[in-house]
């Protein structure tokens, strides 16, 4: 049996909608903030040389593409998925560390870990995962309730297996997890109908931010790395990213 038989399909789309605002504007934020100094110092200057890169225009474009790829990973995984999931599920935010919803039925307490793709993990974050389940496990036995731990991937596929060893937590990944959640086998497909139209609304803000981004690092590039000439200075550039 899943964990919810249904769920209430508007509180779905409003924490999508939450979520993509969320998304949107944590990632336009981040962009604004942007200058030449603090992205080249973590930047490999020797890298840009090999590639023969000689133009500012062409360095900011390679670094602010790359940013942005990071960033929005990043902050995408951290902002929209737990949200869908809590609506989806009917639980509650989870108070105990490391898990993100608390799901409490008649003889069950269910702890789930929303995560993203199914490489967020490795020895020392799993083993801490691990440690999370454990201490929420004890409001369980409180409660006097069987105690479910699962790890939720939101997209993916996972294969587990706990042959030999003892049955610590789940782990379920993809349309299995939405399923499990929702009662519904098409709720990962669901979950993209649902965005619809909502993403396109930001598009042109995200632009107008990212051109100006743009913009003012070339300005700041060219200030600080680029000789008289408008040729790359790359001892100054290699000296302010490597000197002592």
């Amino acid at each position: 049996m899943p964990i919810n038989e249904s769920y209430n399909e508007q509180a779905v789309i409003e924490a999508i909608a939450k979520s993509l605002d969320d998304f949107y504007g944590a990632l336009i934020k981040k962009v604004d903030a942007l200058n030449i100094k603090t992205i080249m110092r973590k930047k490999n200057p020797y890298l840009f040389r090999a590639k023969a890169m000689n133009g500012a225009a062409q360095i900011v474009d390679a670094i602010l593409t790359a940013f942005v790829s990071s960033s929005e990973e990043t902050i995408f995984g951290n902002v929209f998925f737990e949200p869908i999931a809590t609506a989806a599920s009917g639980g509650q935010k989870a108070l105990a560390e490391g898990v993100d919803i608390m799901i409490e039925k008649s003889d069950t307490i269910y702890a789930i870990a929303v995560k993203s793709g199914t490489s967020v993990f490795n020895a020392s974050s799993k083993k801490r995962q691990e440690q999370n389940f454990a201490a929420a496990r004890k409001l369980a036995q409180q409660a006097q309730k069987r105690f479910e731990p699962i790890i939720g991937y939101s997209y993916g596929r996972k294969k587990t297996s706990n042959k030999g060893l003892a049955k610590i937590h789940t782990e379920l990944a993809g349309q299995v997890f939405w399923a499990e959640l929702t009662g519904d086998k098409e709720f990962y497909i669901n979950l993209i109908r649902y965005m619809d139209k909502l993403p396109e609304k930001y598009i042109e803000e995200f632009e107008v931010s990212y051109q100006k981004a743009a913009n003012r690092l070339v300005k700041e590039f060219t200030s600080q790395f680029c000789l008289e000439d408008g040729s790359i200075d790359w001892e100054t550039l290699v000296e302010f990213n490597s000197g002592e």
